[in-house]
Formats: C-alpha cells, structure tokens, sequence
C-alpha cells in the first residue's frame, strides 16, 4: 500500500505540475502571441464551456466503469499530445481548437485525482492532505520554472516542457493499483437523492458563488501583473508563491480539518478571499502583487479541502467520483465560464483595478452566504451512508 501511496503522490506532484503550465501560463502564452484580454476571456471562458460537458461524462464513465486508473491512463496521453500542439501554435484558430481540446481531457484530470487521493487515502488510513500536498509542491515548482523557461527559451518551450511531464506521469499510472471501490451498485435513484437534497443544493450555490472570483483572479493575474510591469519570471514566482504556500495547510489537514465543521471553514476561508481581493485592487507595485499570494494558505487550500471532505460526507458512496466532479465543475468549470467571460470584458472596459474590487465584492457576498448556511446547517452532521 505505500509503494502505491508513493506513487500517487508522485503523481499529484506531476499532474499538478501539468496545471500549473496551463492554468496561470495560458494566459500569459495567449497575450505573448498577441491576443487581448477580451479574446483570452473567450479562450478561457469557452474552456469552461467545455469543462461543463467533459467532467460529468469522465466522472460517470469512472463510475460506471468502477476504474479511475484506465480512464486517467487514456486523458493524460491526450493531454500530453494536444498539450504540445497548443503550446507550439501561433495561429488563432488553431489556439482555440487545442486550447478546447486539452479543456476536454486535461481538466477531468482533476477530479478523478482528488478521488484517487481521498478513496486511497482512507485505504490507507492517512489524511488526504499527506497526499494532496504533493500536488501544491508541483504546481508550485513548476509554476516558478514556466517563468524563467517561457522567459530564457521562448514561449513555445513550453510544448515540450508539457508533453515531458505528461508522458512521465502516464508512466507513473501505469504501475499504480487502482482505487478502492464501492461495493454499492451505481444508481440513477442514488444520485436524484444526492442532488434534490436542499442542503446538497445551497452547498453547491456556496461553492458556486465564492468559486468565481477565484477563477477570475486565475485568469487575470498574469496579465495583470504584465499590465503593471511585471515579467514572466515574476508571474512564475507570483504562483510558487501562491502554491508553496498550501503545503503546509494540506500537510497539517489532519489537525485543523474536523467533521462537522466544513461550513465554518469554508466561510474563513471566504472572508480571506475578500481581504486577498481587496488588496490585490490598490496594489501598483507588480513585485507586491506576486508577495501578496501568500494569502492563498488561507483561501484555496482550506476552502477546497473543507468542501472535499463536506461533500464526501453527504454524497451516496456509490457517486463519490461523479460528486467530486460536480464539486470541480462547479469550481472549475460553470464559475470559469463567468468568470473568463465576464473578467475578460470587465479588464478590458475597465482595467485590472476594477476587476479586482468586482471580485472583492462577490468574495464578501459568498461570505456572507456562508455565514447562513453555517448557523442553518453548521450544527448537523451527514454521513453518505445515510
């Protein structure tokens, strides 16, 4: 069992890595070939659009299938391949169709994984965030070399540098056991049950709320820090920063991280959301921009290993993996939509300044969202064996 633990988390460390070349540096890649930031709103945000299709379909065919490993084995080599493309074009159009393309299979990546990481987890009998640290650790680490690979060796360095890491994760998977399954058969009934619950329901509009100005900052912040000065190198360490950061607080999960208590959590977690957001709008200095995503420790990390672990308590067994998926397409899909979209038109009519105090804005109504559900709901406790 810890050889196979070994390897997961050797794989979070280079599936992360994989995110970190395409989450923060997607952007910054589209603007260095000459695209505005309304046409990387619609790159972005049309991924969304795609993310919406692809994640539910990837997380019903693993549960269907009862196998996360063969359907991993299949959307990394996809990745790997169109990944290269992506990287390696100029073209506008061929831009969009490469960019969709990796939406569809590099993103359902994501969940799966974070299935992988909970079911082997508890296999194990280690906490979640002994394993998921590896993965910040990646997106750290990579994120910083983006930067001074995509300054030193050109932009396009980035297509090989992509497709490496895939195909050396694709090799990590192949020697790894799969996860642990459910004895209970896969329902249609189970999941109506799961998704007509009316705490279910506020729970993913808590989610939904506070995950759209989070994606917003995801997709401006290299430009943003482009806009005030700042280099690729500084985008790089702005998000080593922000990824380094969550080490410690996936690592130290098992004790801040109770049963019972993810809604208040969550809602912390908010308020420094706001507070992040807030700040980054009056910052001139590129250089403090980047200082000023130490704040991650205490926004995604906690806010997503909270909602993780609230929603595996009230999800049926059987639907765990389609449930972390609606979880990552509601954070990472549906909320990237407005937020690519929207973002895109608010930077481009406005400037960074007031996309940032927009996103301020929505971070302290999904706070105070939290904070009902927390005195509505905080004092009961859901098991998914119910």
């Amino acid at each position: 069992m810890m050889k196979a633990i070994t390897l997961l988390r050797s794989f979070n460390f280079l599936y992360f890595a994989l995110l970190a070349i395409f989450i923060p540096f997607l952007p910054v890649y589209l603007d260095g070939q000459g695209l505005n930031p309304a046409q990387i709103g619609f790159i972005v945000g049309s991924g969304g659009i795609i993310t919406i299709f692809a994640q539910p379909l990837w997380g019903m065919i693993s549960d269907r299938t009862r196998t996360v490993r063969k359907v991993l084995l299949l959307l990394l080599i996809c990745s790997s391949l169109i990944g290269y493309w992506l990287y390696a074009s100029s073209s506008y159009t061929l831009l969009i169709i490469f960019a969709m393309l990796l939406y569809f299979f590099l993103m359902p990546i994501d969940p799966l994984t974070e299935s992988l990481n909970f079911r082997m987890s508890e296999a194990a009998g280690i906490s979640y965030g002994s394993i998921r640290t590896y993965g910040a650790l990646g997106y750290g680490v990579m994120a910083l070399c983006s930067g001074y690979i995509m300054s030193y060796f050109g932009a396009h360095s980035l297509a090989y540098l992509f497709a490496g890491i895939g195909l050396i994760g694709f090799i990590l998977i192949i020697g790894m056991p799969d996860a642990p399954v459910t004895g209970k058969p896969v329902t249609l009934s189970s999941l109506k049950q799961f998704l007509s619950n009316k705490e279910t329901l506020l729970f993913l509009v808590l989610i939904f709320i506070s995950s759209v100005p989070a994606r917003m900052n995801d997709t401006f912040l290299g430009v943003y820090i482009k806009e005030l000065g700042g280099s690729p190198e500084l985008v790089g360490q702005a998000w080593f920063i922000a990824a380094g950061s969550e080490i410690a607080i996936f690592a130290l999960s098992f004790w801040w991280l109770r049963k019972g208590k993810e809604l208040i959590i969550i809602t912390i977690a908010g308020a420094f959301y706001f507070l992040r957001f807030f700040i980054s709008a009056w910052v001139t200095d590129p250089h403090m921009l980047a200082y000023l995503q130490v704040l991650q420790l205490l926004t995604f990390p906690i806010f997503y290993s909270a909602a993780i672990q609230y929603l595996y308590r009230i999800v049926p067994e059987e639907w765990r993996a389609t449930g972390q998926t609606v979880l990552a397409l509601l954070f990472f899909g549906v909320s990237g939509i407005i937020a690519s979209y929207a973002g895109g038109a608010v930077y481009e009519a406005f400037g960074g300044q007031m996309l940032y105090l927009s996103i301020s804005i929505m971070s302290l109504v999904g706070m105070l969202f939290g904070i009902v559900l927390t005195v509505k709901y905080g004092r009961s406790v859901h098991s998914a064996e119910q």
